[in-house]
């Protein structure tokens, strides 16, 4: 892990296309302003989990039946 070292309106650069600035710090909290392109999604990362979590339930859904589904549809 890389730690840096910031004060406000300081930011640093992630692979030439990736801007996180330091915009505001009160209260023991420290709010990021991140710049990234439109193709790159950006989460927290409880949200982030929350998703991966989702997806793995998605994809251990059981199999869907087709034959059984047509029976019904006609």
């Amino acid at each position: 892990m890389l730690i840096l070292t910031r004060k406000k309106d300081e930011s640093i650069i992630i692979d030439d296309n990736i801007e996180i600035m330091v915009v505001g710090i009160s209260e023991g909290k420290v709010k990021l302003g991140i710049k990234a392109p439109k193709d790159i999604e950006v989460h927290r990362k409880e949200i982030y989990e929350e998703i991966q979590k989702s997806n793995q339930e998605a994809a251990n859904t059981k199999k869907i039946d087709f034959n059984a589904l047509r029976k019904l549809f006609k």
